[in-house]
Order: C-alpha cells, then structure tokens, then sequence
C-alpha cells in the first residue's frame, strides 16, 4: 500500500486530515480503524520519506554547484604541498573559507591544525568529519599543469615535495562538504565538526604532530562527537567506487630499531674481535621466523620487516656496531605486544650466542584504524546509496597505516575509501599512493564531497537507528 502513495498525494491527504473527520463518521467501525491505524501512519512515513528525498537532492544539487570549487582549491593545495607541521599556508587557505562560511574557528591546533564548528538550529547529535593536510618528500613525475615544482628539507637532505597519497583532494572535499552544510545550517539537528589534520604522514624527526597531539590539545572537546568520519582516495579502487569493512581496517605501524654492538677488528683477522654485520644477518633471518614459524597467521596477519641496514665504511675493517630499521604491522593489540616480545628474544638470543650485544627499540606511532562495527552497519546504507549498490566494495585488511586511528580510539569511526583512478584502469599497473606517479582522476571528487555530506546528514536526523 506505501509504495502506492507518491509524495503529492501523501501530502495532500495530510493537509486535508481535518475535513476527512466529517466522512469518517460514515464509516463502519472496521474502516475507521483502518484509517486511523494503517492508512494515515502510512501517509506519515511516506510524507517524511518525500521530505528525506528533497533533502538529498538538495544536497546533490549543491555539491554538484560546488564541485568546480573543489577541483580548483584541489589544484592549488597541489601545486603548493606542504609537510607535516609546515602546512602554513594550506591551513590559511582552509581557516579563511571556514570564516567565510561563518564558522567557529581554532587554527593552530597540533602546529597548524585547522577546527572549525558549525552549529545547527536544531538540538542534537556531534558529527566530526576529518582530513589530513600534508604532503610527502616525493618529487613528483606526473605531467599535470598544476604539478609541483616545490622543493624541501627533510631529515636534513634536499627533496621534491608532493601531494603523492592524496591529501590535497581531502582538504578540497572537506571544503566542499562545509559549504554544503553551513547552507543547511537552519534545518541542521545538531552541530559539525570539521578537522583539518596536520602530518598525518608523520612529523618531522624530534618533532610532535598528527591526530595524537590535536587530541591533546582538545580537537575532540567542546562539544565532544557522537561519531568521526573520514575518507581517503586510493589510486586500486576506479571513480565511483566507494570500500569499507567493518572492524580493523589498516594495521598498527611501529618503527623497529636494532643496535648491535660487537668489537672491531681487522677484516684480515674476524677471531679478534665480534662481527656486528655477521650478527646482524643472522638476526635479519632469525625475524623472519616469527612470522612464518611462531605466529598463527590463520588468524591474524602479521609483517615483520629490516629497512635498512648501516655498519661499516672499508672494505676490510669489521666495525663497532650495526644500525637496522625496520616496521612492523599487525591488526590485534594482544599479537603487537606478543610480536614485540619474540623479536626482543630473537634479537638478545642471537646477539649472547655471538658474544655481542644489542639494543632493541619500539616505537608505536600509528595504532589499528578500527571502523565501529555498529556505526559502520548503521551508515552502509547511506554508501550504498550514495554511490550505487554495486559500487560499494568490501575493502580488505590493509597492512598500511592511517594517523585516523586514533580518533577513532576516542569516539566511534567509520573510515571509507574513495576510487581515485580512471574507469576501466589496469590495477596491475597503477601507480599507488605514495608513488611520485600517484594520479588522481578529479572526477572522483564529486562523489567524495557528497559521500561526506550525506553521512553526516543522515547521521545527525538518526538514519539507520
């Protein structure tokens, strides 16, 4: 009977509720009630599912009006990249939009952090919507028009600068959705949030950044959201696609670093001293055990990997010590603190057996990226209509890491991935995010601005409750 009822006829019916009182007295007691109690609660639904429609194609309308916007703020940021904490003149662009659009807004959060409020007229739910603003020492080799040609200091060495995994298209879409929703500030049933986060990829050396230290310094407080949401355009998912899963999404990143320290001696004559480069090899080896001999991998996957390796300057003198970097990448708290362990007891085993020693360091700057279960059940249909049923992907378990994971450690977070290469693109070529060839098709970021949009509507009116 409800799909029967078309928005025009629902509302005319309603509005003429009053002058049916007098016809409903010619009815039999059976029929009044089936008026009262079947017909009328039908056209209520169907007149407030009428209403949701407007507001959505209100909302396709206007981010279709501001998608020339977004490509262009998108070129700029592109063509001006800038590194963890040194987002100077992305934040300005971005704090100066935000007043624009007559914002509450912080700057200077987490270095140049950017935290603006939008409040709505009605009471209700915290929404927080999130980007990151830095870009990578990478020098670009795409020919764009807007590619950039800026060039930086990074740990101490000259390097190309580039937005090579995409943050530039965030700030752009993040932009796009708060235009949008400062326009629906009068029929808003609750407030926005919107952060715009400084070195996602890292701070530099022996400095503080990212999502931990806005935390710190209040990016979640007055007023605290409900839920966080975010997006991140990849280059292995084509335009139009949108990917999810539920639970663990991105792993754990921890930075290993091992010291072996030995005894130097002459090339011609190892007996006299402690080879570190011989030890150093065997304990290379000797990790790799732990992932193939000591851990369940059935269960949860696990990556242990040396990066780097530097001992040494002659070719025939034995050195003092050896330096290895490595990562380690893990899904599950319990088998991360477990993995710790065993790579403690390899690395200390094989160093006594040798008559060396060796320092073991772990460093945790990147925790799980967790999606809520129940929140990411709860706004998988606004994906799904968003973007198309058969365009909405289950994403695998990534071994990569996301500086979002620690919002969501504070409040419930969904983290979606955006298609950002050409329909019909060979995925076994693709450059991926952090290549210098990292292409992004812009026509991805209309879907972006109203995948965001939409979520954060639906969200605050209590869709999926």
């Amino acid at each position: 009977m409800l799909s029967s009822i078309t928005c025009a006829n629902a509302f005319a019916l309603l509005s003429r509720r009053a002058n049916a009182r007098n016809a409903v007295r010619d009815y039999t007691k059976s029929e009044r009630k089936l008026k009262r109690f079947v017909i009328f609660p039908l056209l209520l639904v169907s007149a407030a599912a009428c209403a949701d429609d407007a507001s959505r194609a209100r909302i396709d309308a206007l981010a279709a009006a501001v998608e020339a916007k977004v490509i262009a703020w998108r070129r700029d940021i592109h063509a001006h990249p800038e590194l963890g904490n040194r987002e100077v003149r992305t934040a300005e662009l971005v704090a100066r939009h935000l007043r624009a659009l007559g914002l509450e807004v912080r700057t200077g959060v987490a270095h140049t952090g950017v935290v603006a409020l939008l409040r709505g007229s009605k009471p209700g739910p915290v929404v927080a919507l999130r980007a990151d603003m830095d870009a990578l020492p990478v020098t670009e080799e795409v020919d764009l028009p807007f590619a950039s040609k800026v060039r930086a200091q990074w740990a101490g060495k000259e390097t190309g600068v580039m937005h090579a995994c995409g943050h530039d298209t965030h700030v752009a879409m993040l932009m796009g959705a708060a235009e949008i929703l400062a326009g629906m500030k009068a029929e808003l049933p609750g407030s926005v949030k919107f952060i715009f986060q400084p070195a996602e990829e890292g701070p530099p050396p022996g400095e503080e950044g990212g999502a931990a230290l806005m935390i710190k310094q209040g990016a979640l407080e007055n007023p605290k959201p409900d839920a966080i949401f975010s997006l991140h355009i990849g280059a292995t998912y084509e335009v139009g696609q949108l990917a999810y899963r539920p639970g663990p999404v991105m792993a754990a990143a921890d930075v290993l670093r091992i010291t072996v320290k030995g005894r130097q001696t002459h090339g011609s004559a190892p007996w006299g001293g402690v080879d570190p480069i011989v030890v150093a090899a065997q304990i290379v080896l000797g990790l790799q055990t732990i992932v193939s001999r000591q851990v369940n991998i059935t269960k949860e996957p696990v990556v242990v990997t040396i990066g780097g390796i530097d001992g040494g300057n002659r070719f025939n003198i034995i050195p003092d010590k050896v330096e290895m970097v490595g990562t380690v990448r893990s899904f599950d708290e319990r088998l991360r603190d477990d993995v710790h362990h065993r790579i403690r007891l390899t690395a200390e085993g094989i160093a006594a057996a040798s008559g060396a020693s060796v320092e073991v360091a772990i460093e945790k700057p990147y925790a799980v990226t967790v999606n809520d279960p129940a929140l990411t059940e709860r706004m998988r249909p606004t994906l799904a209509r968003v973007a198309g049923e058969g365009n909405v992907l289950l994403a695998e378990r990534r071994t990569g890491a996301e500086d979002f994971s620690f919002f969501a450690q504070q409040v419930p977070g969904l983290f979606v991935f955006l298609g950002g290469s050409p329909k019909g693109t060979d995925m076994s070529k693709v450059a991926y995010n952090h290549s210098p060839r990292f292409y992004v098709d812009e026509s991805a970021l209309l879907l972006g601005v109203r995948t965001l949009t939409h979520l954060t509507i639906d969200y605050l009116s209590g869709a999926g409750k």
